[in-house]
């Protein structure tokens, strides 16, 4: 199987980033509504196509990382979060989920960070499994933080050290 080809998001990729973000969007990791019409930019004030990784798959985008601080404070700057992870539907199981993972994982250490954060729901095994195959432990756990469709659901903090 090939590896898929991770690099830095383009201005104009997007369209197509936009298109994949609602295509994956799913109870199992969302704690927002389902997007409809008018769509918000993909791109935004506090993320821009820098913090993103895309992954290319047989020529075709098949996921994303979005990379950032997880707060405005410079008391913590030497940390970043995954903020955001999606997969092509056609492209799981391939290893894109991994490759962008690792690739966030790179960024954060090429750019000083001294550690990874993320927050997942607790329903989400096939996520929490990925990122603790990365390295990445439970540090923290806030149950029933989230209502969704009925249901508390738990946010699961994760993190690494990067050093």
């Amino acid at each position: 199987m090939p590896e898929p080809l991770i690099r830095i998001a383009r201005p104009d990729d997007e369209g197509e980033l936009a298109l994949l973000d609602r295509a994956t969007w799913s109870p199992l990791h969302a704690v927002t509504p389902p997007p409809r019409p008018p769509y918000d930019s993909f791109f935004g004030e506090r993320s821009g196509p820098r913090d993103h990784r895309v992954a290319e798959y047989g020529g075709r985008l098949a996921g994303y990382v979005r990379l950032g601080f997880p707060t405005a404070l410079a008391a913590n700057r030497h940390v970043r979060q995954i903020q955001g992870l999606a997969v092509a539907e056609e492209a799981r199981g391939l290893g894109v989920g991994r490759a962008l993972v690792r690739a966030a994982v790179a960024e954060a250490r090429e750019r000083g960070a001294r550690r990874i954060t993320l927050r997942v729901l607790g329903h989400n095994t096939p996520a929490r499994a990925l990122y603790a195959s990365e390295g990445f432990v439970v540090e923290g756990v806030q149950p029933g933080e989230f209502l969704l469709d009925g249901e508390y659901a738990d946010d699961v903090l994760m993190g690494r050290s990067l050093v």
